[in-house]
């Protein structure tokens, strides 16, 4: 179990933002018709994540082919919280799982699987406390598009202009720029569960 975790995120008392990235042809769908439908798939798993800047290191910063445009999926905390409810930790953890054993049949069994990974800097690098994705599987990716999206932007005008400051090396600017993220209350009910 880590100190070290916490949720941090873009939220208000009803929603809170998740970042994904996509090719032009699902992020086109999405933001024209504020949900997700075809080409995107709801028969594989999807990877929600509250923070900007661990998206802005998994995608590089857009450059990555088929994850170009960063979406701001804005969606109910219900959802959310329902969606940690449901989830196991990708590695077996003794205090959260009891046992090797009772972790693998749990996580098999899982429709939201959930992985910790080290938070990231403007510039990429590892920061001393984890940042949280959580995968949706198909058992609950019809209630995330259908349920739990409130509004979806894309943000890939923001991302170029933050990755134009890097780059030129104005990190001040840079830095000004970028969502504002703030601890999530995750539910006490929840914290053994997600290794907190």
């Amino acid at each position: 179990m880590s100190a070290r975790r916490e949720v941090r995120a873009d939220f208000d008392r009803g929603s809170i933002v998740m970042y994904q990235a996509y090719p032009d042809a699902i992020a086109d769908v999405a933001v024209a018709t504020q949900r997700f439908g075809p080409p995107f798939s709801v028969g594989r798993m999807t990877w929600i994540k509250p923070s900007f800047l661990w998206l802005m290191h998994r995608s590089n910063w857009g450059r990555k082919s088929g994850q170009e445009r960063t979406l701001a999926v804005r969606i109910h905390r219900a959802g959310w919280e329902a969606a940690l409810a449901a989830g196991v930790l990708t590695a077996y953890e003794p205090g959260a799982h009891g046992s090797p054993e009772a972790w693998r049949k749990a996580f098999e069994a899982a429709p939201v699987h959930i992985q910790w990974d080290p938070e990231r800097s403007l510039r990429g690098a590892g920061l001393p406390h984890d940042s949280i994705q959580v995968g949706l599987g198909r058992g609950i990716i019809q209630r995330y598009v259908e349920d739990w999206v409130v509004s979806i932007t894309d943000v890939t005008p923001l991302v170029h202009k933050v990755r134009k400051h890097l780059d030129e090396g104005r990190a001040e600017q840079a830095t000004r720029l970028l969502p504002r993220e703030a601890v999530y209350p995750v539910p006490q009910a929840l914290v053994r569960r997600l290794g907190m």
